[in-house]
């Protein structure tokens, strides 16, 4: 079905100005493509229908590689699922292959990104996967990691622990035949399309390019958050297994804002989102990691006792990190006051711009943050 938006209105209706086009054209021109690993990046998962198209003339093909006809450039379309398969404007297929012609940039929700798009369907629905190049999916991974005003080496180790995550990942989901990789930063990375990329951030990615880091040969787990509070952790202190590149440094970040949090609860919101304790009494530290984040945080209530560990700690009540201090007020609310933004394993990025202000060049920073690795060319099929 088409979606009866051209260029103008499809502006309007985004809320995009017009001479975004203009910005599109200059991105397709000043950012040069490398040739390297294609990743399946999922933007949508298990919807029933999303707005697909190109900002040129698209190409459409079927599951056989055989082309449909072509759609037109800089109108939006509905794939939707429907009884084994997909349709999109007048076509019907097992699935369906949008190629954008020349330099142009596909179309996916509501953003636009480079490379190619397959929208296929699953049992939820569908999946519309982004094909890209890793070094042009970096480019606005970066910027989506990390503000692009940042120094260009806080932003060169970025670029490299950005291409060391996304291929761990993509060999981890090599089972998966639709997708390699998410784009939100809860499982993956931020990935916002062309959006999000800038002269910056082109440096960043190319002037590191194909360069990953490893430990005996292997990709390692280059996991990187926003920042700890003063001090890493060990990884098996957050999620259970030890690594030996993941261990506990030093850090640079107590200046930020953004890493000093209070958050207060009263018992019934604690009740609301742990279940099985009935009206919370107690919120007890019950055990503590060497840097004092919460390793195990127990839940005491009327109704019963539950004892949250490691990363749970965290997501269950949907704090900024697990280096906290809990205090009860006098209305009976909990205080906690802490320290960090995310899981504290890694690379911290307030704390690689930290480094990199004080003149630490790229590969200190990953040297600091990731124990006794190497960077490696990239060696992927």
């Amino acid at each position: 079905m088409k979606f009866q938006l051209f260029f103008g209105s499809l502006l309007s209706q985004l809320k995009i100005r017009h001479w975004w086009l203009g910005v599109l054209l200059w991105m397709a021109l000043v950012a040069p493509a490398q040739a390297s690993v294609i990743l399946r990046v999922a933007i949508e998962r298990g919807v029933n229908q999303t707005k697909v198209g190109s900002s040129t003339t698209a190409i459409v093909k079927d599951s056989s590689g055989r082309t449909l006809g072509q759609l037109p450039a800089m109108s939006a379309f509905y794939a939707q699922a429907i009884p084994g398969g997909v349709a999109l404007d007048k076509w019907q297929s097992g699935l369906f292959w949008i190629e954008p012609s020349g330099k142009g940039f596909v179309y996916i929700g509501d953003r636009w990104y480079r490379g190619r798009t397959l929208v296929v369907p699953t049992e939820k629905g569908i999946d519309v996967v982004n094909w890209v190049d890793l070094e042009e999916y970096l480019y606005s991974v970066i910027g989506g990691e990390m503000s692009s005003s940042w120094p260009q080496e806080a932003l060169k180790a970025q670029a490299i622990a950005a291409r060391t995550y996304a291929l761990y990942k993509r060999e981890q989901q090599r089972k998966n035949p639709v997708y390699d990789l998410g784009d939100s930063p809860d499982r993956w990375q931020i990935y916002k399309g062309v959006s999000s990329e800038s002269p910056a951030t082109y440096s960043a990615v190319d002037g590191t390019a194909g360069q990953v880091l490893t430990y005996k040969n292997n990709l390692i787990l280059s996991v990187f958050h926003a920042c700890s509070g003063g001090h890493t952790e060990n990884v098996e202190d957050v999620w259970g297994n030890p690594l030996p590149y993941l261990r506990a440094v030093e850090d640079y970040d107590q200046n930020i804002k953004e890493c000093n949090w209070q958050q207060t609860f009263s018992p019934a919101e604690i009740s609301s989102r742990i279940s099985g304790v009935g009206n919370v009494q107690q919120i007890i530290p019950e055990e503590l990691s060497p840097y004092r984040s919460v390793k195990a945080l127990k839940i005491v209530g009327d109704r019963g006792t539950k004892v949250l560990r490691g990363e749970e700690v965290r997501t269950a009540l949907r704090l900024r990190s697990t280096r906290f201090n809990v205090n009860k007020a006098a209305d009976g609310s909990f205080v906690l006051q802490g320290l960090g933004f995310g899981h504290g394993l890694g690379m911290s990025q307030w704390g690689a711009y930290n480094l990199a202000l004080r003149g630490a060049n790229h590969l200190q920073i990953l040297g600091h943050y990731y124990r006794g690795v190497s960077l490696t060319p990239i060696k992927a099929k």
